[in-house]
């Protein structure tokens, strides 16, 4: 059994794998280093991770979760909450709320700081998860799979947009 505890401090962030990398403009915009806490703590039901952000940057678009809630604490620096159309000012000791819904719960936290701004995320894991994009009208379907033969962890991942469908029996 992995030992359930383990210390803020201790916890390595890393950059994001080169697949989740934002790339051109979007590089302009988003970076995150996260640290995933989860796994190593044996939990089970809910994801936690560190997450910091450079100032001026953001680590996600926007979106909104159809399954999954999640919650922020901010432990350090200060930045904006946008949900839907409205703003809040997060600052150190702040909790934040995201609660599944539609775009109108589309929540994105960036650094309006002028220093790194962390926070603790924390996530039901409910899966499969469908996640909406409504700045650019994209949409995410994420399942969790069964582990691969050697353990390794697997999962479902496809990012796309409405009226891209295939018709049910296409291929058939």
């Amino acid at each position: 059994m992995l030992k359930p505890v383990i210390n803020i401090a201790d916890i390595p962030l890393e950059p994001r794998p080169p697949a989740f990398a934002p790339s051109g403009e979007a590089a302009e915009r988003f970076d995150a280093r996260m640290g995933f806490i989860s796994p190593r703590i044996g939990a089970q039901k809910l994801g936690y991770n560190l997450t910091a952000v450079p100032v001026g940057k953001r680590a996600f678009p926007a979106h909104n979760h159809h399954a999954n809630e999640e919650m922020f604490f901010v432990m350090q620096g200060c930045g904006e909450l946008r949900v839907g159309e409205q703003r809040y000012p997060v600052r150190l000791g702040d909790v934040i709320a995201c609660p599944p819904g539609g775009p109108e719960l589309a929540h994105q936290i960036v650094n309006t700081g002028d220093e790194e701004l962390r926070y603790l995320a924390v996530s039901t894991m409910i899966s499969p998860e469908l996640v909406e994009y409504p700045d650019s009208g994209k949409f995410g379907v994420l399942a969790d799979r069964p582990p691969g033969v050697d353990g390794t962890p697997q999962r479902f991942m496809f990012v796309g947009r409405e009226g891209g469908s295939l018709d049910y029996w296409e291929g058939e």
